[in-house]
């Protein structure tokens, strides 16, 4: 029999209604409420149970953590803090939960604690809330996408090809890793290993997306990425998710269009679906909040931030504009960048995009027409020849969100920027391939989702809104 979860008891269901409901006890106290909670929204439900009718070997397994069958009656609460009540007829222990080990209690409990015991910090407030906005996220995107009439594609996991060039990938292999086969120079033959191929986890979907696109016309992956980069810190991880949109016939601008609206869009579906949860966020952000130094602390708080976002139209510069503002700007004269800013060409670091949009803009902005060189391979030259088609939107407390393009669709001009930066153009003579056979202008952007969600929720540590994070040294649960 499927029981009804606790959301649409406490939405939905009216007094005197019998019924059944499971869930995990949050507290026990007074031997006689127990506060219930099934993971489908913040709220517990409370059970009201007579203890002189339930045994004492019963009622010591009611604990915080156990998981219980509750039957009784819904009827109004006498007390306060909840609408309504069950008055519980039955009660039935699924599983236990020793009170002595359970490392999940009824208090605040430090992030860094709550890492350490990932398996079990979704059952606390902080945990499930971030989750449940995750998943609607996840379900917006899939529905901003259908909406605009693109076709969902899976790219492939395991590849052959780096599409960012950047070389830090995990290599997958299944020869013998202390006697691997070597060639007749030494070096390992990959062409005994299981793929005939050296392969590696794909840091992209990209380069297979733009394929599609050149048949489909519009389409997104939305799966996971990985990147060997031993980058220990809080805005990174090894493995996280990726939504990756190629369109074919557009141009930069019409990308840019795509993106702020792709993104307000999904927002604003979180901020009409989960205001139980970004309520509760919030409170947490503010008191989190209450422990840093005013300078350091948000300027809005996140429901108001969220709205913001939504509401204002982002702000579009030139990489060339956003240089002059920062080498012209206070804590650039006063070299408190850590990077200062020396000239045109430098690659911008977070501290200058968060200052752009945090300080000098205080709302999102799109760069656009970075320098060619430090820019990837595939993004279209222009006819400066000294910068690209590229663009990234910046958002407040997370810097770059977006990474995006209008990808190079000349053959020979792709062939010499690939030659130019060492890239065999026979490991990539597929996607050479789709410049020679109906070519077209194409576009397309990669936004990290975990960085979306860190936004979404206001936490500040990546790790904190991925169900099981992997990071350099740790790859635990």
């Amino acid at each position: 029999m499927i029981t009804p979860r606790i959301k649409t008891i406490l939405q939905d269901v009216a007094p005197l209604t019998n019924l059944t409901v499971q869930g995990w006890v949050r507290s026990f106290r007074s031997n006689r409420f127990i506060a219930l909670n099934d993971g489908s929204c913040m709220e517990n439900l409370q059970c009201v149970i007579d203890f002189n009718s339930l045994s004492e070997e019963l009622l010591k397994k009611i604990t915080v953590g156990a998981a219980l069958k509750i039957t009784g009656t819904l009827q109004e609460s006498e007390g306060k803090g909840q609408r309504v009540e069950i008055q519980a007829t039955e009660v039935v222990i699924l599983g236990v939960s020793d009170p002595e080990t359970y490392p999940i209690q009824p208090k605040k409990h430090s992030l860094e604690f709550l890492r350490q015991n990932a398996h079990l910090r979704v059952r606390t407030n902080t945990f499930s809330a971030i989750m449940r906005v995750r998943s609607t996220l996840s379900f917006a995107v899939h529905q901003y996408f259908r909406s605009q009439d693109f076709n969902y594609v899976h790219t492939p996991i395991v590849t052959g090809s780096d599409a960012e060039g950047a070389g830090e990938m995990f290599r997958v292999s299944t020869l013998d890793a202390k006697n691997p086969p070597l060639d007749d120079n030494g070096a390992i033959d990959y062409r005994e290993d299981f793929f005939g191929k050296e392969t590696n986890l794909t840091v992209s979907g990209q380069l297979e997306a733009e394929t599609y696109a050149m048949a489909l016309g519009k389409v997104y992956t939305f799966g996971p990425t990985f990147r060997a980069e031993n980058s220990n810190t809080s805005r990174h991880l090894a493995e996280f998710w990726m939504i990756e949109p190629e369109m074919a016939f557009y141009d930069l601008d019409a990308n840019m269009d795509l993106a702020e609206d792709f993104i307000q869009n999904v927002i604003q579906y979180v901020l009409t679906n989960c205001k139980e949860d970004l309520v509760f966020l919030e409170k947490r952000l503010l008191e989190e909040e209450k422990q840093k130094p005013q300078n350091e602390r948000s300027e809005m708080p996140l429901l108001e931030k969220l709205k913001f976002v939504v509401d204002q139209n982002f702000v579009r510069l030139s990489y060339t504009e956003a240089i002059e503002i920062l080498q012209n700007s206070t804590p650039n004269k006063k070299k408190k960048f850590k990077y200062p800013i020396t000239g045109w060409g430098v690659d911008l670091q977070s501290e200058h995009e968060r200052f752009l949009v945090e300080k000098h803009f205080k709302c999102p902005v799109i760069l656009f027409d970075y320098p060619a060189d430090i820019k990837a391979f595939y993004m279209r030259l222009n006819e400066d020849k000294k910068t690209v088609r590229a663009m990234d939107i910046l958002f407040p407390g997370i810097g770059e969100i977006v990474g995006g393009s209008q990808r190079e669709e000349r053959h020979d001009v792709l062939l010499e920027k690939m030659k130019a930066l060492d890239i065999d153009p026979e490991e990539l003579w597929w996607y050479l391939e789709t410049r020679k056979f109906g070519t077209c202008k194409h576009s397309g952007f990669g936004l990290g989702f975990e960085r979306l969600v860190l936004f979404a929720t206001g936490m500040t540590n990546i790790r904190d809104v991925i169900p099981y994070p992997r990071t350099p040294q740790n790859a635990e649960f």
